[in-house]
């Protein structure tokens, strides 16, 4: 049996796949120990450890102790001179006018922060050799004496010879063994080096943590007699087993989102849908990405708490609009959705565990979109009544009848969401008609039409169980490994043979490193260029086909850049502009030898019949249909609410839903 477990920020979704049998199930996390709550799961879905033969999760643990700041106790070394590089930053100002504006806190304290005498240029050039005799007579002294768990090295111009980060790691390993030590050449080997030395003190920050959760949860899964394959997903949309994770945590922050882009592909792809916009609701916040011929858009750098992290993630933009974020009055008297959320504890006001704030989910219990008996299938009654009552004073404040309140706040989640959609869209150049709206978690298909409407999206593609659908995409995603160097050369004759041997550098090591983990099978290569004009400060990524580089020319590199440029910016195209490779992003991927059905949980739910909701217009009455009973070929005229176990799918007047043979639900305005 292969099972994927996926711990969010309110619920931990559990998907399992045994031949034809499919499993559901969705529990109340436990943010305090996730590890809880990935079991608690498995118990609510009658599934023994032994009886597993492939266990994928993801989690927020990484970002959790980020956001939190319960980190590791680290000490920060780098070359002498540059102790203050975590605290200068980038000379840019976010707010430029909030007069108490501060740059975001690094995880270390300045006196945490140690150099070494060493120097080696841009080029790779030694200046100044490591000195030993201090690192042994100085900083072995300050780091026994600080009681630090982690050490995060980051030496001036490590990117381009990494020797002397790796004499410092061997020197501090074999005096000090029970400490971690993240070097910069390992965790991010690129240029900047702010960046560089954030994402190395971060990885170092975090891995302690990550080391203890997973500790832990192979304990318990050895206990229970587990013996088959344990991968957790990273940020980039792949999975590596659990023992290659220890070595750079800081790739899984964001596996929860990315695993839900990369479930909604493998869906979509089923129906032959490629060119499609994800955008996943659940309890916290919507993350949405862009997807281009069934590949999702990378970013080779993202935030947390302000901070950079120059790790590669899938181009997911969040807003914070989820089924549970707070809707509130701010001072000028306008109404506000999100950032701040309920969470798990104590959650919606509905929920019935204390909370008196409304959220997005009481509005639509309000509204009429949710049903109270209905909720998680009929497993988890929810309290209408004291929905409506968080949403009073809001009503009050505004002169405005309760149900407008909550369909007012309604609407401006869904403006938030729009925005968010255009970022990955029209700020990429791309235009969002052009793609199907993808919706899943638990609250994405309630506002699906609402928001295609605004932007002018013709289809909706909606898949079965949208509300686990991040957990099918542990199951979904391939083995991948992603790596980046920088390596800066003009576009002249020696860009294509600096290309090939960069490459074949690369592929050695990962066809060493994915037989190692006992990853056998073909593996597949991908490799993109960062380039910019000469003078440019940002460069932009330009794929290249590896089949393509035996006979690769300047010119062909230099076409590829000028398409890239254009649809970007509308220009690039221009001779006697010179062009320059930055670095090299380098890609492997190791393929399931097989993609697990996926089909409907039957929810045993019993409707009225029909039920009334608020719209715009006013009240209309909405047509029940259990979802695990729309056959394909049956299609629904709207008004209607399509109910699942994990979600309910809003069909609003003028549009109609049909369900296709690989179980997709496809959704049309009328």
């Amino acid at each position: 049996m292969r099972v994927g477990i996926e711990v969010g920020g309110t619920f931990t979704d559990l998907v399992a796949v045994d031949g034809s049998r499919v499993e559901v199930v969705k529990v109340p996390s436990t943010p305090r120990s996730p590890e809880i709550g990935a079991f608690n799961s498995l118990q609510a879905a009658g599934i023994a450890a032994e009886g597993m033969s492939d266990l994928v999760h993801g989690s927020t643990v990484a970002t959790n102790a980020i956001l939190e700041r319960k980190g590791a106790k680290v000490a920060f070394v780098t070359t002498r001179g540059f102790r203050d590089i975590l605290f200068f930053q980038r000379h840019d100002r976010r707010n430029i006018y909030d007069l108490h504006y501060a740059k975001p806190e690094p995880p270390v304290r300045r006196k945490d922060c140690l150099e070494v005498s060493e120097r080696v240029d841009a080029s790779g050039r030694v200046i100044l050799s490591l000195d030993e005799d201090e690192v042994r007579g100085k900083l072995l002294p300050q780091l026994a004496a600080g009681g630090y768990e982690a050490v995060a090295i980051c030496l001036l111009s490590a990117y381009a010879a990494p020797a002397h980060e790796a004499r410092l790691k061997a020197i501090i390993a074999e005096a000090l063994p029970q400490v971690r030590v993240a070097c910069s050449h390992e965790v991010a080997s690129e240029f900047r080096e702010f960046e560089r030395a954030s994402t190395t003190v971060l990885s170092a920050y975090v891995q302690p943590v990550i080391d203890g959760y997973l500790s832990r949860f192979e304990a318990t899964l050895a206990e229970a007699r587990f013996s088959g394959g344990f991968s957790v997903m990273q940020s980039n949309g792949g999975r590596l087993p659990a023992v290659a994770m220890r070595r750079n945590s800081i790739t899984a922050l964001f596996s929860g989102p990315a695993a839900g882009v990369v479930g909604a592909i493998r869906q979509a792809e089923r129906s032959n849908r490629r060119d499609v916009i994800t955008f996943d609701m659940g309890g916290t916040s919507t993350d949405v990405c862009l997807v281009q011929a069934g590949v999702p858009s990378v970013s080779p750098e993202t935030e947390v708490d302000g901070l950079p992290i120059r790790t590669p993630v899938l181009d997911i933009v969040s807003v914070g609009a989820g089924g549970g974020s707070l809707v509130w009055i701010d001072d000028g008297g306008m109404l506000r959705v999100g950032p701040r959320s309920a969470g798990a504890n104590p959650g919606p006001a509905c929920y019935g565990r204390g909370g008196t704030q409304p959220t997005v989910t009481d509005a639509h219990v309000v509204r009429g979109t949710i049903r109270p008996e209905a909720f998680l299938g009929g497993t988890m009654m929810l309290d209408a009544d004291r929905a409506h009552q968080a949403f009073e004073e809001i009503a009050a404040k505004l002169g405005i009848p309760v149900r407008d309140a909550a369909a007012a706040a309604i609407r401006l989640a869904v403006a938030n969401i729009v925005r968010a959609v255009q970022l990955v869209s029209t700020e990429r150049g791309r235009d969002p008609r052009d793609y199907a709206l993808l919706p899943f978690g638990g609250a994405g298909p309630l506002l699906a039409a609402e928001i295609a409407e605004e932007l002018g999206v013709r289809e909706i593609v909606v898949p079965p169980n949208p509300g686990v659908i991040s957990a099918f995409g542990l199951l979904a995603a391939d083995y991948v490994r992603v790596a980046g160097v920088t390596r800066r050369v003009a576009l002249s004759d020696d860009a294509p043979a600096m290309l090939r041997e960069e490459f074949a550098r690369f592929r050695e090591n990962a066809e060493r490193e994915f037989r190692d983990l006992g990853l056998d099978g073909a593996l597949v290569f991908e490799l993109t260029a960062e380039m910019r004009f000469v003078g440019q400060a940002f460069e932009i990524p330009v794929e290249i086909d590896p089949g393509r580089l035996m006979g690769l020319k300047p010119s062909d590199l230099a076409e590829e850049f000028s398409i890239a440029h254009r649809r970007i910016y509308f220009h690039g195209g221009e001779p006697g502009r010179k062009v320059e490779i930055v670095g090299l992003r380098f890609g492997v991927r190791r393929r399931l030898d097989s993609l697990p059905e996926f089909r409907e949980r039957p929810s045993e739910l019993k409707g009225p019949g029909e039920i009334e909701v608020w719209t715009p217009g006013g009240a209309v009455q909405a047509r029940l249909v259990e979802a695990a009973s729309l056959r394909p070929g049956r299609a629904v005229e709207g008004a209607a609410m399509i109910e699942g176990y994990s979600s309910t799918l809003w069909v609003p007047p003028g549009w109609h839903a049909e369900r296709d043979e690989p179980g997709n639900i496809i959704m049309r305005k009328a």
